[in-house]
């Protein structure tokens, strides 16, 4: 995917400094999601006057776009460098802002605004695959491939960071300016990422031949599935705490979810050599057990302050699995399709979290709310199995090796 690195990378705070300035541009795409998420819904059903169906499927739109749009994002990163692809996919995120401009614009047109917020939506997702997957990259190649799992970890960091600011944001400046001056804030954002990232020195893209697609999908299915698994613990908190506390006659949901996030953020911070350390399947195992644990709390949970702990458990178990295993998926391939490994790999968490919200909803009708956080903690416990499994062919496949200090 790049060439080497031809100065020392430096460690700790510059190396930080170093990945987050890549980074930013990752945060950028996903700041231009948050800041219309909260506002969109509302305004298509109760301004536009449509069905809450179609608030729903405007705001469905993007992420369908988005899991559509991984594999191609990794390929043309491999084929053409991550620079290019992320500055393509903050075009895609300016574009989507332009068409929330031309739908308050066309406000007294509904179905006419109602087709210009779609476009904007599936132009959003197209955009965020290729700039977040590219950012990625381009901080691999920035720093190296020795530290993918930090690059990968503050990436994750940014995103989520960008989507808890975005939304409350979002809500302030559709107050005082409407979708109109949200729209323009979202093309603020994004333009301004494309010109803090024209300048920027490129990573050079591997003139090696890639692997097919269907090779590279071969050697990450593993690690994308065990990812899957682990993500229903995310989808059924974040989606149905509240309804959980609600079913319980509690108080303090939102604080749970804070609880949650500031847990995996926090393990980010906290432990960004532990991947490196301790090998991506034992991390991955080690953080399956704590979120296997906490979900298991929140689903017997008697007291709130037991599902707060069961939340903070699976907050702070979950963080690292996608660097962990990540790592594992990245490096089973070689270098010229690290794009391609690493968006085959989390369209595995793009699908899970799709599917976990309906099949959950299923499920809580016929067994019970609480339910869903034991039967996430079965998926977990099976991606528990499968990191272990995954260990021992690894250990099999690979003779024994003497120890170089």
């Amino acid at each position: 995917m790049s060439s080497p690195v031809p100065e020392p990378v430096p460690s700790g705070l510059r190396l930080n400094l170093r990945i987050v300035s890549v980074a930013m541009y990752n945060f950028a795409s996903y700041l231009t999601i948050g800041l219309p998420l909260a506002v969109l819904p509302g305004y298509v059903h109760e301004v536009m006057g449509y069905s809450a169906f179609w608030a729903g499927l405007v705001i469905s739109l993007q992420y369908f776009a988005t899991l559509l749009s991984r594999p191609h994002a990794g390929r043309y990163a491999d084929l053409l460098g991550p620079k290019k692809i992320v500055v393509f996919g903050l075009c895609g995120c300016l574009l989507s802002g332009l068409g929330c401009l031309l739908a308050a614009l066309n406000s007294g047109s509904p179905l006419l605004a109602l087709l210009l917020l779609c476009l904007g939506r599936v132009v959003l997702g197209f955009g965020q695959s290729f700039a977040g997957t590219g950012s990625t990259l381009w901080g691999v190649g920035v720093v190296g491939a020795s530290h993918i799992a930090r690059v990968i970890s503050w990436n994750g960091i940014v995103t989520y960071g960008a989507m808890a600011i975005g939304a409350p944001l979002g809500v302030v400046i559709y107050r005082s300016g409407g979708l109109e001056g949200l729209a323009a804030v979202i093309m603020g954002v994004a333009l301004l990422a494309i010109v803090l990232a024209l300048p920027r020195s490129p990573v050079k893209a591997s003139k090696s031949k890639p692997m097919p697609f269907r090779a590279v999908l071969g050697r990450v299915a593993p690690y994308g599935l065990a990812l899957g698994l682990a993500s229903t613990g995310f989808g059924v908190i974040a989606t149905f705490i509240t309804l959980f506390y609600e079913a319980k006659g509690w108080s303090g949901a939102a604080f749970t979810l804070t609880l949650f996030s500031g847990a995996f953020i926090g393990a980010r911070l906290l432990f960004p050599n532990g991947i490196n350390r301790l090998g991506g399947l034992n991390v991955a195992m080690m953080c399956f057990t704590v979120e296997l644990i906490g979900l298991l709390l929140v689903g017997v949970a008697w007291l709130p302050w037991v599902a707060k702990l069961g939340a903070l458990l699976a907050g702070a178990g979950f963080s690292l699995v996608f660097p962990a295993l990540g790592v594992v998926a990245v490096q089973a391939v070689p270098a010229q399709n690290r794009g391609s490994a690493l968006a085959t790999y989390t369209v595995f968490m793009d699908l899970s979290l799709g599917i976990t919200g309906p099949l959950a909803g299923l499920v809580m009708a016929w067994a019970g709310i609480a339910f869903i956080y034991l039967g996430a903690a079965g998926m977990v416990m099976l991606a528990l199995w499968l990191a272990w499994w995954l260990k021992n062919r690894a250990a099999q496949a690979e003779p024994a090796q003497p120890t170089v200090e």
